[in-house]
């Protein structure tokens, strides 16, 4: 039987639960970076008004941005993503030397699945949330801590908080830059061309990918 026109030439690059954990977190993300823009932006604070409900939305989107990645983490597919993330190999560096030297030929930027762009990213949002979560935590329940404390993590949570909108901002750029990368995260597959020009380590599922040799 031939195959449907729909799906030549393209492969599976995400499946629907590490689809549905991006695009949840995504959301959670968002939520918190625009309530924290309403606190503490002036215009933004009049213009909305309603501060304890926008406080209110801020403290519980962020406590709940881990949610779906731990539930996601009963799927296997998410399991075996995350554990790409965390491998760093020797075509990695390779790939950060190309960025810093500005080339832009793909075969100066071997990737697997991921980048080392999109490793280092997912590394640092990683640890930011877990920081903004305990010092948001010593803010929330000023009784957790002493004072010097929790106008440490105040004058940390800001700063971070800032540091994320920024690296958020770029994240969505480089996202819009790339229709097809923005496919792959919609809808679960890409251009078999576009894999083998952007990702040339990877390979589809069920092959053995060129990184794991």
């Amino acid at each position: 039987m031939p195959p449907r026109p729909e799906t030549e030439g393209r492969v599976r690059r995400f499946s629907r639960p590490v689809r549905w954990v991006h695009r949840t977190t995504a959301a959670l993300m968002l939520t918190c970076v625009a309530t924290a823009a309403c606190l503490y932006v002036p215009q933004l604070a009049e213009l909305v008004g309603r501060r304890l409900l926008v406080v209110t939305v801020h403290e519980w989107s962020g406590l709940l941005i881990p949610v779906p990645l731990l539930a996601g983490l009963t799927a296997r597919s998410l399991r075996a993503d995350l554990g790409r993330l965390n491998r760093f190999g020797p075509h990695d560096r390779q790939w950060l030397r190309a960025v810093r030297r500005r080339d832009h030929r793909p075969a100066s930027r071997p990737a697997g699945k991921f980048n080392a762009g999109q490793k280092l990213y997912a590394a640092w949002i990683a640890g930011a949330v877990l920081v903004m979560a305990g010092t948001g935590l010593l803010m929330w329940f000023t009784g957790l801590a002493p004072l010097m404390w929790r106008t440490g993590a105040t004058f940390v949570h800001d700063w971070l908080a800032l540091a994320i909108g920024i690296v958020l901002g770029g994240h969505v750029a480089m996202a819009l830059a790339d229709p097809e990368a923005r496919r792959g995260m919609r809808t679960g597959s890409v251009e078999r061309r576009w894999a083998r020009r952007e990702h040339p380590l990877w390979r589809e599922p069920g092959e053995r990918s060129l990184e794991d040799q």
